[in-house]
């Protein structure tokens, strides 16, 4: 059995090697860096020869250039290499969504923090489990992947789709300038409420969304959830909010949303 393995071990190490040389040729294909790999197997073939045919001399020049070769290699090849051993990463498709909503939770906050400043009117629902379709469908369905540049053009003062709200669905745009249900005005806090916030208030009331609000008048953010609306959220608090929520990573228990919504009736 033993005698077998050594016979096949060649074999074994050549389908590693052209395993390896496959990978690493897929990320210099068709890129400026392909010149270079193509040199660097003359090289090489120039280098194997000097060392079949018995070329002493030649032998001993490539021999010192291959030691300033190896380093000039890393320095050169360093952007693909880098991408290269990326791909290689064990920390799995989590790590990766878990940087992807760092991302979007980061440009989000920034944007809803920027109309704040700026005193820009929005209203954004982030859907939980309870799907939005029948709300979405009857606004501008889009469809499109989230980024702060097509948030702002969507709430910039005179656009089309500014009034109504924006639904975003993991991190994918799917409609703007839907129409809400308002909420019924019996309490005193709704009677004071304008029609962004009581459109917030009215779609919590009736899903799990989580919906953000920023006023026109005050620049004030609020978030609304489960029928309860909290006005002057700071940033932090915002982050925090959100991540509790939406976090792929740690997926809310009943604990960590009761906790979020002690966090809105405080």
């Amino acid at each position: 059995m033993l005698s077998i393995f050594h016979a096949l071990t060649p074999l074994f190490e050549m389908i590693i090697i052209a395993i390896m040389l496959n990978y690493l040729l897929s990320f210099f294909w068709n890129t400026r860096s392909m010149d270079l790999v193509l040199g660097l197997g003359a090289f090489l073939l120039i280098f194997a020869a000097s060392s079949w045919f018995n070329l002493l001399i030649l032998h001993k020049i490539m021999y010192l250039v291959v030691n300033v070769a190896v380093i000039a290699v890393l320095v050169i090849f360093q952007p693909e290499l880098r991408v290269a051993l990326s791909k290689l990463s064990l920390k799995g498709k989590r790590h990766k969504e878990m940087t992807e909503f760092d991302n979007f939770l980061d440009q989000l906050a920034t944007t809803v923090y920027r109309f704040s400043e700026k005193r820009t009117g929005g209203l954004i629902v982030l859907e939980n489990e309870d799907s939005l379709t029948e709300y979405s469908s009857k606004g501008v369905v889009l469809g499109a992947n989230f980024s702060s540049e097509l948030l702002e053009s969507i709430f910039a003062t005179g656009t089309p789709l500014h009034d109504g709200a924006v639904i975003i669905r993991d991190r994918t745009i799917i409609a703007a300038a839907v129409i809400l249900p308002l909420a019924e005005e019996r309490s005193q806090q709704a009677k004071s409420m304008g029609t962004r916030h009581l459109a917030a208030l009215g779609v919590s009331q009736r899903s799990d969304a989580l919906v953000i609000v920023v006023s026109e008048e005050t620049g004030k953010v609020s978030v609304a959830r489960e029928g309860v609306i909290t006005r002057g959220i700071k940033q932090d608090r915002f982050r925090g909010i959100v991540r509790s929520l939406f976090t792929p990573e740690l997926p809310p228990t009943y604990k960590e949303k009761f906790k979020a919504l002690a966090w809105l009736r405080k």
